[in-house]
């Protein structure tokens, strides 16, 4: 996978400029905090240096108790910096975790439905949760890592320089030297976390998907199978974990000979200077303490950069998708659908799944306001795609399709679906109430709307038998319900929707005998004044079209109405018509 470090940056910093404000008093309280602690080691090299002065011990007491308020006053500005630093971080990161994800949200909702069926849900779940905790990690990581360091080791190296300039050349050499080994060796082990990270996001799809298809895991007996492949990418991931974790062991034994050797060398040079009369009993004090913060920072800096890269690599996904253009967008000059008539007009429409993989053909096709048609043909024939492309869930290879003379790629989309209603062959239902999934179709609808529709589809009845009535949760994808029951829902949104286009594929396919009856009459209310295109495979629900168009390989073949077509000697609507319902009477 591409490395996207600046695209990340970039989308982070879009949401962090709106709130520079909070980000620059959290930086300040943050420095300012630093540069109180470090100071503390300096009046206790003061107070040791006092300790040992060769005159009276009251005298030495007197000294000493201001030195004491001094570093009492230290510390105390230290705590009030860390909380005004602490308490704007809290806002300032809260405020943008919450864009980053609407930013995800929204942004992932605007792919096309071809990109959704190229990726698992649970990864990209997983994807926009990783993405805006990404942030929150690399931003931990600068307030409370990067920025400590970068103040307290530059003041500290000042204050030796100040003391004496081969002290402080020695600390810096050696900070740089230690830096340095950290970031090599912390890029080198980013292709590593990046791969952990994908495959993990692959565990995440893989167990996903067995869980959305646990009934055909059952049902096929493939428990054995799915164990096998769910055990081959997790021993990939132990695989990747075992050995990003072994890479922090061997760094970390490192880093541990590092400190030896800078405490003993800097204590070593400071017993020369002692001998020397340069450096004071104060000075040890304050180089420990010194070297002790630098240990501490330092050692916390080997792990930071290290989970510093895993963050980038887990918001590295995300950003894929964030950076990826949209499929279907709407062009800068689209403006509103007005549909007044209805009237749709294929013209020409060639479409291909893959350059070759050629489904739909040189199709031309006039639905005039108000008609009812239907499209029949096998599987494969060409009529799903046909009402995906009206719906522009995918783009035309050639050719246009109008709706009212105004050319469906120069409207905006979010007019196309408000003025098309679908129902569809498995309608997918929101872990929501009744109430809330059929007002999806029109989200300010009355309560007394909602069950007016209800009434409408037939679906009443069965609602007031539940326990909770209009308020019961259908489970995710509808899953509580029936598949006849999740169908009649989905009329009574479309019902409630009342789009003046109509679009029925297999709307009846879920119901039984009685349901589809009841249906069938709430269909004709239903399509009442409306430009309506039914696909079907069962024909006896298609009869009273006004026209049937009977489709092959992405062409139309036959059409006409249903008695027109049923008088063909050799046609193929005749010979489907027959296959169904004529077999049955002979």
């Amino acid at each position: 996978m591409r490395s996207y470090t600046k695209q990340t940056f970039r989308i982070y910093w879009q949401h962090v400029k709106r709130h520079r404000v909070l980000g620059l008093v959290a930086i300040s309280g943050v420095v300012f905090a630093n540069i109180a602690s470090i100071i503390v080691p300096l009046f206790y090299k003061e107070f040791f240096d006092t300790l040992v002065e060769p005159i009276s011990i009251t005298a030495r007491y007197v000294a000493l108790v201001p030195i004491l308020f001094k570093v009492l006053v230290a510390y105390l500005a230290s705590w009030l910096f860390w909380r005004v630093g602490n308490f704007s971080l809290t806002y300032f990161q809260a405020k943008i975790m919450t864009e980053l994800a609407n930013t995800c949200f929204n942004y992932l909702h605007g792919h096309s439905v071809n990109f959704f069926n190229n990726n698992f849900i649970g990864s990209l779940v997983k994807r926009v949760g990783r993405f805006y905790r990404g942030f929150e990690g690399i931003a931990d990581t600068f307030f409370y890592s990067w920025l400590p360091i970068g103040t307290q080791v530059s003041i500290i190296i000042g204050v030796l320089f100040l003391r004496n300039h081969w002290l402080s050349l020695t600390v810096f050499i050696w900070v740089i030297v230690y830096m340095a080994v950290n970031y090599a060796f912390s890029r080198y082990k980013f292709k590593y976390d990046v791969k952990k990270s994908e495959m993990d996001s692959v565990v995440t799809g893989v167990l996903a998907d067995t869980i959305t298809n646990q009934s055909n895991v059952k049902l096929f007996t493939g428990h054995e199978r799915e164990k096998h492949l769910f055990r081959t990418v997790t021993m990939k991931l132990q695989r990747l974990r075992i050995l990003t974790w072994n890479l922090d062991q061997i760094f970390e034994a490192i880093q541990v000979f590092l400190i030896i050797f800078l405490e003993v060398g800097t204590f070593y040079l400071a017993l020369r200077l002692w001998r020397q009369g340069i450096v004071t009993v104060g000075d040890f004090v304050l180089i420990q303490a010194y070297l002790m913060e630098i240990f501490h920072r330092l050692w916390d800096f080997g792990k930071v950069i290290r989970r510093y890269y895993e963050h980038l690599a887990e918001a590295n996904e995300m950003t894929e998708i964030l950076v990826t253009p949209h499929e279907i967008t709407d062009t800068k000059s689209a403006k509103p659908l007005v549909v007044p008539k209805g009237e749709i007009v294929f013209d020409g429409v060639s479409f291909s799944y893959h350059k070759t993989r050629r489904v739909i053909t040189n199709f031309s096709l006039t639905i005039k306001p108000n008609e009812r048609i239907a499209l029949v043909g096998h599987s494969g024939a060409g009529k799903s795609t046909i009402v995906n492309l009206l719906l522009r869930n995918h783009d035309l290879g050639h050719g246009n399709i109008k709706i009212d003379n105004q050319n469906i790629q120069s409207v905006t989309l979010e007019s196309l679906w408000q003025n098309i209603g679908l129902v569809s062959q498995d309608p997918i239902l929101f872990h929501r109430t009744l109430r809330e999934n059929i007002r999806y179709g029109k989200p300010k609808a009355t309560d007394g709307e909602v069950e007016r529709a209800a009434k409408l589809a037939h679906s009443h009845e069965f609602i007031m038998e539940m326990p909770e009535g209009y308020d019961t949760y259908v489970g995710e994808r509808g899953v509580k319900l029936s598949g006849g029951e999740r169908q009649r829902i989905a009329i009574a949104r479309a019902i409630l929707k009342n789009a003046p286009i109509l679009v029925l594929d297999e709307a009846t396919s879920s119901l039984d005998s009685e349901s589809e009856h009841l249906i069938q009459e709430a269909l004709q209310v239903l399509m009442k004044n409306k430009t309506v295109i039914v696909i079907a495979h069962r024909l006896s629900t298609i009869m009273k079209m006004d026209r049937i168009v009977v489709l092959q390989e992405g062409q139309i073949i036959e059409q006409g109405s249903h008695q027109q077509l049923i008088r063909k000697k050799k046609g193929v609507y005749k010979a489907l018509w027959e296959r169904q319902v004529g077999g049955f009477i002979e």
